[in-house]
């Protein structure tokens, strides 16, 4: 299995160097053509290989795109850690980054609080979010297009996870309009009954909404209306992130 992932991983490198035809693949890889063009159209339904209108394969945009979100993914955790330990000491609570990454958005920084002790939150770094039942899933499909928004939730269960959480898509949207309107999002309980949080989008240079920026903090330690009065901490925060990523606000239209 080692050996065959290592050729696997030839063939890519070749591809990157020049185009590659069949009998070069099946060299390659040491295999039958019939075994290499199974291979490669794996490979080509990944997107790590594409097949030219000359019947070569050459390096695939699947791999770029994985590497581009790989260097995202580095670069804004370092450009926001000093902002998220701040904000943690401001509140005195776990601070989280999210990331939208492919289809999932994941956890990709985490500041945890002392409070948390005791009681450790399910949250870690590299984890997958909940999409609907989050508040940085919220901050960040809010402002993303209808068609990305409908690709991300096309297989999503509304599942009840508790007495608040959003069980159907329409619900959801009217969540997602408001989120928009007011610049922040919340969840109320709604994947942990106990888990309160509020949440803010952070944009790229390009102005787009690529992560969400959150305070956490257990509802016995502060309810979700005082974890509101954090609100302007979190919008700062989030504004301080962005900046760091390239982002410039426009400025606001003369009345």
């Amino acid at each position: 299995m080692a050996q065959s992932i290592q050729r696997a991983i030839n063939l890519i490198r070749v591809a990157a160097e020049h185009p590659l035809t069949l009998t070069e693949a099946s060299d390659v890889l040491g295999v039958h053509k019939s075994t290499a063009l199974r291979i490669l159209q794996a490979l080509e339904a990944a997107r790590f290989v594409r097949k030219t209108g000359a019947g070569t394969y050459v390096f695939g945009s699947g791999l770029i795109e994985l590497s581009e979100l790989a260097l995202s993914s580095m670069d804004l955790r370092q450009l926001a850690s000093a902002h998220l330990r701040r904000l943690q000491r401001q509140t005195g609570h776990t601070v989280h980054l999210a990331q939208l990454t492919g289809d999932e958005i994941i956890y990709i920084d985490k500041v945890d609080s002392p409070a948390f002790d005791a009681v450790k939150l399910p949250s870690r770094i590299g984890r997958a979010v909940s999409l609907y039942a989050s508040a940085v899933g919220k901050a960040i499909l809010a402002y993303l297009p209808r068609e990305d928004r409908d690709r991300l939730l096309a297989h999503v269960t509304f599942e009840r996870h508790t007495d608040t959480t959003i069980t159907d898509r329409d619900s959801f949207e009217a969540e997602l309009a408001q989120v928009r309107e007011q610049g922040w999002s919340v969840d109320n309980g709604e994947h942990d009954a106990y888990v309160m949080c509020v949440a803010a989008p952070v944009r790229d240079s390009r102005g787009k909404v690529v992560a969400a920026v959150s305070v956490t903090a257990i509802e016995v330690i502060e309810t979700l209306d005082q974890l509101k009065e954090k609100l302007p901490l979190v919008l700062e925060t989030a504004a301080l992130i962005s900046e760091e990523a390239g982002y410039t606000p426009e400025p606001p239209s003369a009345s």
